[in-house]
C-alpha cells in the first residue's frame, strides 16, 4: 500500500476492546468477566466455580493455549468474547515453554534476568493470537489477573504500596501496554478514625461490601483506559458497557 498524504484519517472505526482486569481475591474478576457478550474461556486456573461458562479443558501447557486460541480464530463458532483465566497461572506455561525452546533448566538458569527477558517473545506470540481473534473474528478480549502489593519507588515522593498486576514486571508492562482498558476491582471503603484514649488514635476501614471497577490510575493502584471512562463504575459487565462509546451510526 502506498502511504501518502490523501491517506491519512481523522477517525477510526471502534473495535472490541482488550481489557486486562486484577482485583483482590473473591472480589468477583471471573463473574465480571463471565457477563460478557457470549463468552468463552480459557482456564489456565480451575477458577470457575459454579459458573455456568462455556469453557476449554484446563490448559496445562503453553501449547494448550495456542490450540484453544487457534480454534476460535478457524472453526466456526458464535462466541464473541474470549477470557482468559488467569494471566499470572499462564505465566509458568510461558516460562516452561521458553525453557523448553532454549534447552534451560529453568526460567532462571541463563542468569541476570535472562529468562524473563527471552519469555517476552513468548508473551508476544500469545499478543498477536488475541490481537488476530479481535481483528478477524470481532472477539472482544478479557485477561483476569490476580493482583499483589509491591513496594512504589516514586521519583517524586516518599516508597509507598501499591495494588499491581501479579507478573513480573516485564511481562505486567507488556500486557498492560497491549491492552486498551486496564480495569483494578475492589471493595469501597472508607476509613475512620476511632478515640481509643490517652490521646491515640485508631484508624478502622469499614465497607458495605459494594464492589466497584476502577479505570484510571492512582497512588494505589495501577489502571488505565483509552475511552474516557468514568474513573469508578460498579462492578458489573452491563454497566461497563453501558460507559463505553458507542460506534457511530452511519
Amino acid at each position: 500500500m502506498a502511504i501518502s498524504i490523501a491517506s491519512l484519517q481523522t477517525s477510526s472505526t471502534l473495535r472490541p476492546p482488550r481489557i486486562l482486569m486484577h482485583g483482590v481475591h473473591g472480589v468477583g474478576k471471573t463473574t465480571f468477566a463471565a457477563g460478557a457478550d457470549a463468552p468463552v474461556v480459557i482456564m489456565t486456573e480451575d477458577g470457575l466455580g459454579m459458573l455456568k461458562v462455556p469453557h476449554f479443558p484446563l490448559a496445562t501447557s503453553y501449547a494448550d493455549v495456542v490450540e484453544a486460541l487457534d480454534a476460535l480464530l478457524n472453526e466456526e463458532h458464535a462466541y464473541s468474547t474470549v477470557v482468559i483465566d488467569s494471566v499470572d497461572w499462564l505465566e509458568p506455561l510461558v516460562w516452561a515453554e521458553t525453557c523448553r525452546r532454549n534447552g534451560w533448566a529453568s526460567i532462571e538458569a541463563p542468569g541476570f534476568g535472562k529468562g524473563y527477558a527471552e519469555a517476552l517473545t513468548v508473551w508476544r506470540e500469545y499478543l498477536d493470537r488475541l490481537n488476530t481473534l479481535r481483528d478477524r473474528r470481532g472477539m472482544a478480549v478479557v485477561q483476569i489477573a490476580h493482583t499483589d502489593i509491591k513496594r512504589f519507588d516514586s521519583p517524586e515522593h516518599e516508597p509507598y504500596d501499591r495494588y499491581v498486576i501479579k507478573l513480573q514486571a516485564r511481562a505486567a508492562a507488556l500486557l498492560q501496554e497491549h491492552c486498551d482498558v486496564v480495569l483494578f476491582a475492589n471493595y469501597r471503603m472508607s476509613i475512620t478514625k476511632a478515640d481509643v484514649g490517652f490521646n491515640k488514635k485508631v484508624a478502622r476501614a469499614l465497607g458495605s461490601g459494594e464492589r466497584v471497577l476502577h479505570t484510571a490510575e492512582r497512588p494505589a493502584f495501577l489502571a488505565k483506559n483509552r475511552y474516557g471512562l468514568p474513573d469508578t463504575l460498579p462492578l458489573d459487565w452491563k454497566a461497563f458497557v453501558a460507559a463505553m462509546p458507542q460506534p457511530e451510526q452511519s
